[in-house]
């Protein structure tokens, strides 16, 4: 029987591919791949591709996109990063708590994904 073997690829639609790239640099610290595709921005992470791509859908037909999915994302230090998201007036969803996976906390990015940072082990 064949098999889904795990996540591969992950992508955001976003209403504007600059904005939510310089948000996901200057805020988050991802540093965006050399080449992709025209209507896409791939960044270097480790070990799935993460990427932001021009929408397919019309995201403004909700209000709340993702609604129902949890996209979770390693980080060097979730408190740190807790802290510098707030002191630049990121929206934070959940405050840092310890869970099975480490320390985590979520907070919205610019289209409202709501993104969980967690220390990788």
């Amino acid at each position: 029987m064949a098999k889904l073997l795990g996540p591969d690829f992950i992508a955001l639609q976003v209403r504007s591919l600059e904005t939510s790239a310089k948000f996901y640099v200057e805020r988050l610290g991802l540093t965006r791949s050399a080449g992709g595709p025209p209507n896409a921005i791939v960044f270097d992470t480790k070990p799935v591709p993460f990427a932001l791509r021009e929408p397919l859908v019309d995201l403004d037909a909700t209000s709340k996109l993702g609604w129902g999915m949890v996209l979770w994302m390693a980080c060097d230090d979730a408190d740190g990063l807790h802290q510098e998201l707030v002191e630049t007036g990121v929206p934070i969803i959940a405050p840092p708590a310890d869970g099975p996976f480490g320390r985590f906390f979520s907070f919205r990015d610019p289209d409202g994904y709501g993104i969980t940072a967690h220390t990788a082990p």
